[in-house]
C-alpha cells in the first residue's frame, strides 16, 4: 500500500447508486486527486458512453473527464477489433452504446450470417425472442463475447437482475463458454493499468463486488478494497472465494485507509 501511485475505482455502487453521489465520495475522490495519485473509473456499466458519464459524474461534482473511464463496451471494441476483425457482431444490451463501439460491424439479432454474439447490461430488451435469435447464432457456430458476468447491481429501488444471468443459460444451452470482456478479465485491468502508466503492484482496485472487482484485481496483482455500499451483501463476503485485502465502510474511508498505509 505504501507504493501504491494509482486507484481504480467502480463507478456504480461506490461512487454512486443510480447517478447519485453516495456520502463523501466526491470530497474523497478530490482528495485523492490532490495527493496527486492517478485515477481510472473501471466500469462494466453498459447504459452510458464514456463521455455520458463523464457528463454525468462531473454534474455531480466529481473531478473526472471522459479520458478518465475505462467501459466494457469501449474495451470490447478494442477486444472485437484485436480478435474478430471485420466479424459481424450482433448486440444484446439495455442503453445506447454506439458511441463506445465505434469500429464494430453491428447487424440486427434476426440477420442470418452473424459471426459474434455480444452481450452487454441486461434491461427490457432480454426477451425470450432476442435470447431464442441469440441461442440460434450460437448454435450455427457464431462466438460469444460478454462484457461481464455480472449476476445484480444496486438501483435506488434496491437489487436488479444483470446480464450475467442470462448468460449462464446461454452457455450451457449452446454448450459454449463466453469470452468476457470486461470485469473479471486479466485483460480489462491490464489496459487500466497501461492507461496510467503504472504496474499492477503499485495500483490499487476499489469496488463493490468482491468477485469481479475485488478477487479479480488481487488475482491480477493489484491491492483490493471491497467497499461496503452498493451491490454489497455480508452473505457474498462470507462465501466469497477469496479474501479481500481491504474492507471499508465506503469509499469516503480510502484517504484515510491510504494515509495510514503510508505513516507505516
Amino acid at each position: 500500500m505504501a507504493s501504491v501511485r494509482a486507484v481504480l475505482i467502480d463507478i456504480d455502487g461506490v461512487l454512486t447508486v443510480s447517478w447519485e453521489p453516495l456520502p463523501g465520495a466526491v470530497a474523497a475522490l478530490r482528495e485523492i486527486r490532490e495527493a496527486g495519485l492517478g485515477v481510472a473509473l473501471v466500469t462494466n456499466t453498459t447504459s452510458r458512453t464514456r463521455a455520458s458519464l463523464a457528463e454525468v459524474l462531473v454534474g455531480a461534482g466529481f473531478p473526472v473527464r471522459a479520458e478518465d473511464i475505462l467501459t466494457a463496451p469501449a474495451a470490447t471494441a478494442s477486444y472485437l477489433a484485436d480478435h474478430c476483425p471485420g466479424a459481424r457482431c450482433t448486440l444484446l444490451n439495455s442503453g445506447d452504446i454506439a458511441e463506445d463501439l465505434a469500429g464494430v460491424t453491428l447487424v440486427g439479432g434476426e440477420a442470418e450470417d452473424v459471426d459474434v454474439v455480444v452481450l452487454g447490461g441486461a434491461g427490457p430488451e432480454f426477451g425470450y425472442s432476442a435470447l431464442d435469435h441469440a441461442f440460434g447464432h450460437l448454435q450455427r457456430g457464431a462466438r460469444l463475447v460478454a462484457m461481464h458476468r455480472n449476476l445484480y447491481w444496486r438501483t435506488e429501488d434496491g437489487l436488479r437482475l444483470d446480464a450475467g444471468a442470462f448468460l449462464a443459460g446461454l452457455e450451457q444451452a449452446a454448450r459454449t463458454e463466453a469470452e468476457v470482456t470486461g470485469k473479471p478479465s486479466p485483460a480489462f485491468f491490464e489496459a487500466a493499468l497501461a492507461r496510467l502508466g503504472v504496474c499492477a503492484g503499485e495500483a490499487l482496485m476499489v469496488g463493490d463486488d468482491i468477485e469481479s472487482d475485488v478477487l479479480a484485481a488481487q488475482r491480477a496483482g493489484l491491492t483490493g478494497v471491497l467497499v461496503k455500499t452498493g451491490k454489497y451483501l455480508p452473505e457474498t463476503h462470507r462465501s466469497a472465494s477469496g479474501t479481500p485485502d481491504h474492507v471499508i465502510e465506503s469509499f469516503a474511508d480510502l484517504p484515510a485507509l491510504l494515509a495510514a498505509s503510508a505513516e507505516q
